[in-house]
C-alpha cells in the first residue's frame, strides 16, 4: 500500500443530514426503504430511471408555488432548497449563525437549460432569465437566500464526486477556523432527454428491465447497467465533538488520476487506492467495518473500485454495499446520499446489504468509508465513525 500523507483533522461533527430522493423525504421513509429489497427504478418514456415518489414530487411542487421567485427555478435548485431547509432545522441552526454553504451539482439546471435552448433554436432569441437560472452557482445562491445566511456561499462541479468534494471543502473551512458551521451537499435533476441520451451515447446505460436492472457491485455482470436517478442530500458540519453529532468525520482522502481518456479510470483504481489510504491515515485497515462503494453499475467502473479495495484490504475486505442498485446514479448528489446511508447504518447499528451480492454482515459498525469518483478519476474517500 502506498505511503500517503494523512490529513490531520480537528474533530468534525455531522449534526444533521437530510435528503429528498426516490427513497423518500424523511429519515423514517429513507430507512424503511433501505430495509426492503425493492428498488425504486421504473420506466419513463422508454428509459429506465429512478424518480422521486409522487409524495415527494408534491412537496417540491408546493415549494415551487410557495414563492413567486421560486416558480422560475429548476428542480435541481428546488431539491436543494427542500433538503437544505430540513437539514438546517434538524441541526437547530439559526439565521445569526451565518454558516457557510457549498452545494454542488454535476449537471445543474438540466431541464431549464434544455427548455431554454430549444426555445432559442426556434426563435433565435434567449429568454430573459435563461442565464441566471441555469448557472451552477444558482443552487447554492438560492439556498443561501432561502436560509438567509450571510456566510460564504460556494458552488462547484466535479462530476460524480461533487458532493464529497463539497464535504472536503466544508471540512477545510472548518479546519481553518474561518467558519464553525458549514452546510455541504449535492443536488441533481438529470432525468431529461438530453442527459439520458448522453449516458446512452457512452454505452453505459442499462437496457433490461429485470428484477434488478442496475447491477452495481456485481463484478460478474456482462453488460453495463448504470441508471440515472434524481435527488439531493445535505449534511450539517460543525467544528468540535458535538453532543448531538450523528457521526464524526475522522478521515478524508482525495486523489486525481492523469487522464488517458475523457471518462478513464485505471484498471486498478489508482485514485481510489490513494484516496482510501489517505482517509485511513494511521488507522488499521482491519478496523474498517463497511465500505459504501461508488460502483455506478458499469463493468469497468465497478471492477476498478473493487480492485482498489483489494489492494488496500487484501483478503480482509470489509462488508461492501451500495445504494445505486436501488436509486440509480444521482451523479453529483450521489456521494452525499451514500454518506446518509452510512450515517443511518452507524445510528441504527444495522448493515444494509445489496440483495444480489453475498456479504457477511459486520459484527460491529464503528468505522465506515464512503467512496465517490467522477469522470477522469477524481476520487474522494470519507471516513466516518460513531
Amino acid at each position: 500500500m502506498p505511503q500517503i500523507k494523512k490529513a490531520v483533522l480537528k474533530p468534525i461533527s455531522i449534526t444533521a443530514i437530510s435528503s429528498i430522493s426516490p427513497l423518500g423525504k424523511t429519515q423514517e421513509e429513507v430507512w424503511a426503504n433501505y430495509k426492503n429489497d425493492e428498488h425504486c427504478i421504473s420506466e419513463n418514456n422508454g428509459h429506465l430511471v429512478s424518480e422521486l415518489s409522487k409524495n415527494s414530487k408534491t412537496a417540491i411542487s408546493k415549494l415551487k408555488n410557495s414563492d413567486l421567485k421560486y416558480k422560475s427555478l429548476d428542480n435541481s435548485v428546488l431539491f436543494g432548497i427542500y433538503s437544505a431547509r430540513q437539514a438546517a432545522e434538524k441541526a437547530g441552526w439559526k439565521l445569526r449563525d451565518n454558516f457557510g454553504i457549498n452545494i454542488g451539482s454535476s449537471r445543474g439546471a438540466t431541464q431549464l437549460f434544455e427548455t431554454f435552448h430549444e426555445d432559442f433554436l426556434n426563435r433565435n432569441k434567449a429568454k430573459t432569465l435563461s442565464s441566471p437560472t441555469t448557472t451552477l452557482g444558482n443552487i447554492s445562491s438560492w439556498i443561501a437566500h432561502d436560509l438567509q445566511t450571510k456566510g460564504p456561499d460556494i458552488s462547484h462541479s466535479i462530476t460524480c464526486s461533487t458532493a464529497l468534494h463539497a464535504m472536503l471543502n466544508g471540512v477545510a473551512w472548518l479546519q481553518s477556523g474561518l467558519c464553525d458551521k458549514f452546510l455541504v451537499g449535492g443536488s441533481e435533476a438529470p432525468l431529461t432527454p438530453f442527459t439520458i441520451a448522453q449516458m446512452q451515447a457512452l454505452k453505459i446505460y442499462a437496457k433490461q428491465h429485470n428484477d434488478f436492472p442496475c447491477r452495481a457491485l456485481d463484478i460478474n455482470k456482462k453488460q453495463n447497467t448504470m441508471i440515472l436517478g434524481e435527488g439531493a442530500a445535505m449534511s450539517c458540519l460543525e467544528s468540535g465533538n458535538k453532543p448531538n453529532a450523528l457521526a464524526k468525520i475522522i478521515g478524508i482522502g482525495y486523489a486525481t488520476e492523469v487522464l488517458e481518456h475523457n471518462v478513464s479510470l485505471s484498471t486498478n483504481g489508482d485514485c481510489f487506492v490513494k484516496s482510501m489510504s489517505m482517509a485511513l491515515g494511521d488507522l488499521n485497515p482491519d478496523d474498517i467495518d463497511i465500505i459504501v462503494t461508488h460502483t455506478p453499475g458499469t463493468i469497468k467502473g465497478d471492477s476498478s473500485e473493487i480492485n482498489a479495495i483489494k489492494t488496500i484490504f487484501s483478503d480482509k475486505t470489509p462488508a461492501l454495499t451500495t445504494n445505486k442498485w436501488k436509486i440509480g446514479h444521482t451523479l453529483g448528489a450521489s456521494g452525499m446520499l451514500s454518506v446518509e446511508m452510512a450515517v443511518l447504518m452507524l445510528q441504527k447499528q444495522e448493515f444494509i446489504s445489496t440483495p444480489f451480492i453475498e456479504t457477511t454482515p459486520p459484527k460491529k459498525i464503528e468505522h465506515i468509508i464512503i467512496n465517490a469518483v467522477g469522470f477522469g478519476g477524481n476520487a474522494v474517500s470519507i471516513l466516518l465513525s460513531k
